[in-house]
């Protein structure tokens, strides 16, 4: 019998050669320069509608546009916010008190318009137990085309794994499929002109340990990078938005803010790539103020990688400001003066240079069971 002999070709990689590739790098850069991070502004109309019925204020069309709209008109937002990620809805929205579309003024003042891009996740058949996969995908290409033709300049793409030890998660199947969807993601966006910030959250739902969060983060943003790679992506045209390595909300032994900036940059340095610009951290249901001092932790630790790390916050930054709005006129100056209170406090963190209680926030914890928004 005549044995025949297998050659295996080589892999290859189709590097990104898009025209777009020196305004990816500039985008990035830009976004996570000293002192800067990003406000979080891209919920759903269910989630963000949630916040407002939470304060007493309808969720209407005119009602959310007025809410984004004093976000957006904030003095001096943008001494420390470097760009704002937006919901599809609001990067066409116009202003319900000035009439001015929102993307106009963000770019007036400097700020970067981005935009979610993914579809939202979906239970994932095959998997364990609540597990999900990221919807959106198709048809991103001409979405991704149209939002930068309307002005946006960076996406992003959530998608999350939970830990269950008792039934094994997350499952491999989770953790490829995730990885998967945030590489094919960000080179499509690329293609298109639009930075990708790659969101792989770890959820804190649970009663895992640090350790145990840290273990799943480096599986899953590894991979990530090799899904990355392999898709030919432009890592300098590119930035992370993880969880920070915490402890699950229901676990028994609490880590103090040090051991939680240890680990977190303990996570990334053997994880991300040196190409890699910058991070900027989800808080995920940390309080304000947690969110705030975790992150002051983080960056007076020394470490070995180049990238900036600060923040993308959401709640963590609105929590407070819209509860003193609560849709009314005469109190959003006041509310403006929260949110550049917290912006402020999360500039001063990005430095390691914040001390705890200067700002006021919100103590309260924003933890939200099974978040999905």
């Amino acid at each position: 019998m005549k044995l025949v002999t297998l050659t295996l070709l080589p892999v290859l990689i189709t590097s990104l050669t898009t025209p777009f590739k020196a305004e990816l790098r500039k985008t990035a850069e830009k976004l996570v320069r000293p002192g800067y991070g990003l406000l979080a502004c891209d919920e759903s109309t269910g989630t963000v509608g949630a916040r407002l019925e939470g304060v007493g204020v309808e969720n209407t069309y005119e009602n959310r546009a007025t809410w984004r709209e004093l976000l957006f008109t904030t003095p001096n937002l943008n001494k420390h916010i470097s760009g704002c990620i937006l919901f599809e809805e609001t990067l066409f929205q116009d202003g319900a008190v000035s009439g001015r579309p929102h993307v106009d003024v963000l770019n007036e003042n400097g700020i970067v318009p981005g935009i979610k891009v993914d579809m939202g996740l979906k239970p994932l058949i095959g998997g364990g137990e609540g597990e999900t996969w990221c919807s959106g995908l198709d048809g991103l290409f001409e979405r991704a085309t149209d939002y930068y033709k309307q002005g946006a300049r960076f996406a992003k793409w959530r998608t999350a794994v939970r830990i269950n030890k008792d039934l094994n998660l997350p499952t491999n199947l989770a953790v490829e499929e995730a990885a998967h969807g945030l590489a094919r993601y960000a080179r499509i966006c690329q293609e298109a002109g639009l930075c990708p910030i790659v969101e792989p959250e770890v959820l804190i739902d649970g009663t895992h340990t640090i350790e145990e969060t840290a273990a799943v983060q480096e599986r899953f943003i590894t991979l990530v990078y090799q899904k990355m790679e392999a898709s030919g992506c432009y890592l300098e045209g590119t930035l992370l938005k993880p969880s920070m390595t915490v402890s699950g909300v229901d676990c028994v032994d609490k880590p103090k803010p040090p051991e939680i900036a240890a680990m977190t940059v303990q996570t990334l340095q053997r994880c991300i790539p040196p190409a890699m610009p910058g991070v900027t951290f989800l808080s995920g249901g940390i309080s304000e103020e947690d969110a705030s001092i975790y992150l002051n932790e983080i960056n007076k630790l020394s470490r070995k990688g180049p990238w900036a790390l600060t923040f993308s916050f959401s709640r963590a930054q609105q929590s407070s400001c819209i509860k003193v709005w609560g849709g009314k006129k005469e109190n959003v100056e006041a509310a403006q003066k929260q949110l550049l209170a917290r912006t402020q406090a999360n500039s001063e963190a990005s430095k390691g240079e914040y001390v705890p209680g200067s700002q006021p926030s919100d103590e309260e914890s924003l933890y939200v069971k099974d978040y999905v928004y």
